[in-house]
């Protein structure tokens, strides 16, 4: 007994690495825990140096969104508004880690009537979704997928952020996670906000 307490207190760090790596492993809260102070440190930034606005034929604004309450909206109904659309799942952890960011950018803006911040959470699991928000405390707009998702806005990537200026078009597009609780995307929200 006494070798395995000195084998232990000898090997004490790699015991608690290995910890670690095997909660990492099967975490997803762990994940998301450290991918969420990576964002702290200052990674995972949104890239919002420009902005393009392609040209296209804007069929993805067909596309509709049913909310708990069983309100059907499409992208088309939103014109006319800045729509930051977020898609994600409950078990993706740079999904999770991006949230919280998500719900300050959504608090910045929750008086406003050109801006609208909307989570889509792309499986539709309305109860498991419901437990996610209340566990999080997050109290952000979850929409479900009520058509088919264009691939123009979503090409299976989560987490996925799109940005749509009050045409319809896409203005801003990112793969992976983000931290968009800064002052840069609220300047580029309003920057957008202010071009038409």
């Amino acid at each position: 007994m006494k070798k395995i307490v000195k084998i232990l207190k000898n090997n004490t760090s790699n015991l608690i690495f290995v910890t670690f790596a095997i909660i990492l492993l099967f975490s997803t809260d762990a994940k998301a825990f450290l991918q969420q102070g990576l964002m702290k440190m200052g990674l995972f930034q949104p890239d919002l140096e420009k902005v393009e606005i392609p040209p296209t034929n804007k069929n993805y604004l067909n596309f509709q969104l049913i909310n708990d309450q069983g309100e059907v909206i499409s992208l088309a109904d939103l014109k006319g508004k800045v729509v930051f659309l977020n898609f994600w799942a409950t078990w993706c952890p740079p999904c999770i880690a991006e949230m919280p960011s998500i719900q300050v950018l959504h608090d910045k803006f929750k008086v406003d009537d050109e801006v609208m911040i909307l989570t889509l959470e792309v499986e539709g699991k309305k109860e498991k979704t419901h437990q996610f928000m209340q566990r999080k405390k997050l109290n952000l707009p979850v929409y479900y997928p009520h058509s088919a998702i264009p691939s123009e806005l979503f090409k299976g990537s989560l987490p996925t952020t799109i940005i749509l200026d009050k045409e319809g078009n896409i203005a801003y597009t990112t793969f992976g996670m983000a931290d968009y609780s800064g002052q840069d995307i609220v300047d580029f929200l309003n920057e957008i906000k202010a071009m038409h």
